[in-house]
């Protein structure tokens, strides 16, 4: 059967995306840790940005570990999909259950080494669960797949801030502000527990391994793989490494934003709507990529355009209102979700140009934040960051790895290697931050925290270059311009 006719195995995929709702869902729960742990252990803000450090540190670990593991067996054809991906589950549950322990020694350290541990086995499950979305039916719309499981991603990372919010601070008028390590075990329990049962799961699915295919010839290309003869890829690596970087900073360093007394001193039992809000930005740009999954004719397509990024808000709204959350301040946001419809329309799919143009929005909306004098208004132009990052991931992707051919799962590794960025560039940022505890007085009319912003303005500039040159390096090399549509790591 030609591959290009596969049908999409909706009952496996279902099951897949269970891990991508985990992605998502601890991720955001790091936000709403870096807070707490602040005040619990008195930290400074580069401090406390080590969580989203030894978090994202796991990834290039254990990507790194994989890939020297992989050169002596290839680990996915040797013990399955299935079963790779359920030793990254386990892992995952064991950092889970580390925080026990953790919380009754009261010891950031541990709490750390639980990140830690958590991250390494997502990047297991990260390694397993892209390529295998991708290969669940016809490889024309594997990135549309892609596309759809980040939507799930996002949903987890929306959900996740509310209702870790809940266990550790209460709801509605019985909000609690006196912070607890102790309750932190419950939640973590739980999820713990979870990741052991769709371990279980997913080994008593009927989720198939991939056949493997074989090779294709490349008669062009360069014989010995070298990093430096591909200059998409390299520019490229250093795209993803900003990428995840600019997302993760954009939200780790919000809560010290806002408690600054310029943006009205909020306490950390206000912060989840702000950073459900945020990852929901993320959530309304990958539904609104996901639309093209389904085959619906020119017109259908641009009403769901518009229908899908307003229930994904209306997701966000309604699991605030649920938490008992004043939102009224949010239903403004609207207008940032229209300016991000309008740029999705001007890009297309292509890749190169999506890149540019979400680059450069997310560029604007950073300085606006910066010079805006309404701090009410100031702080959603930093939110609306996540709407620009939502569909860059495939968009990089599909540019980097462009004339790979028989390279490109080396080149993948490298690529996923740099989720790094996620660690790196927070602490860069929140090193700023701390300029507040030495210099009171700011810089340029604002405090170091907010002036902090350059650096996800530094990122987002970087992002839209890359869009910019890297088509034309491709143009160069003889490569026709590739189409993409959505996604997220």
């Amino acid at each position: 059967m030609n591959s290009e006719n596969l049908q999409t195995k909706w009952g496996q995929f279902l099951s897949l995306v269970t891990v991508f709702f985990f992605w998502g869902f601890v991720g955001s729960a790091n936000d709403i840790l870096i807070p707490v742990f602040k005040k619990v252990f008195t930290l400074s803000q580069v401090q406390s940005q080590l969580v989203a450090w030894a978090f994202y540190a796991a990834y290039f670990v254990g990507s790194i570990i994989f890939f020297l593991i992989s050169l002596k067996s290839d680990v996915l054809q040797k013990f399955g999909y299935k079963k790779t991906l359920a030793t990254g589950l386990i892992v995952s549950a064991f950092g889970s259950f580390l925080f026990i322990p953790a919380a009754t020694m009261e010891s950031f350290a541990f709490f750390l080494t639980a990140l830690f541990t958590v991250g390494l086995g997502f990047s297991i499950q990260q390694i397993v669960a892209n390529p295998l979305a991708i290969k669940m039916g016809s490889p024309a719309t594997g990135a549309h797949r892609l596309t759809l499981a980040g939507g799930v991603n996002s949903f987890g990372t929306t959900i996740g801030a509310i209702l870790l919010g809940i266990a550790l601070f209460g709801m509605g008028d019985n909000k609690r502000t006196a912070l607890s390590l102790e309750d932190i075990k419950f939640p973590f329990i739980i999820l713990g527990i979870a990741f052991i049962l769709v371990a279980l799961f997913m080994l008593f699915s009927k989720i198939e391994d991939p056949v493997k295919l074989e090779e294709a010839k490349i008669e062009h290309g360069h014989k010995n793989f070298n990093i430096m003869d591909y200059p998409q890829l390299y520019l490229g690596m250093l795209a993803i490494f900003i990428y995840v970087g600019t997302e993760v900073t954009i939200i780790s360093n919000l809560p010290a934003l806002l408690k600054t007394a310029e943006f009205g001193n909020i306490l950390e039992e206000a912060i989840p709507p702000f950073i459900a809000l945020y990852w929901g930005s993320l959530m309304i740009g990958r539904w609104n990529g996901g639309v093209n999954v389904f085959d619906t004719s020119k017109t259908t397509n641009l009403i769901l355009k518009f229908i899908v990024p307003a229930l994904a808000f209306g997701v966000i709204i309604g699991t605030n209102i649920f938490a008992q959350h004043n939102v009224s301040a949010f239903y403004i946001y609207p207008i940032w979700i229209l300016i991000f419809i309008i740029v999705s329309f001007i890009g297309g799919k292509d890749a190169g140009k999506t890149l540019m143009l979400y680059g450069i929005s997310g560029l604007l909306m950073m300085f606006i934040g910066l010079v805006c004098p309404d701090k009410e208004i100031a702080k959603f132009f930093f939110i609306s960051g996540g709407l620009f990052l939502s569909i860059m991931w495939p968009s990089i992707f599909d540019l980097a790895i462009a004339g790979l051919g028989k390279n490109t799962g080396k080149a993948s590794s490298f690529l996923i290697m740099m989720i790094l960025g996620g660690g790196v560039i927070p602490l860069i940022q929140g090193s700023i931050c701390d300029f507040d505890l030495s210099k009171p007085g700011g810089i340029m009319g604002i405090s170091w925290t907010h002036f902090s912003y350059i650096i996800p303005l530094i990122g987002f500039a970087y992002l839209a270059f890359y869009g910019f040159y890297c088509p034309k390096i491709l143009k160069q090399q003889g490569i026709s311009h590739i189409e993409s549509e959505g996604g997220g790591h």
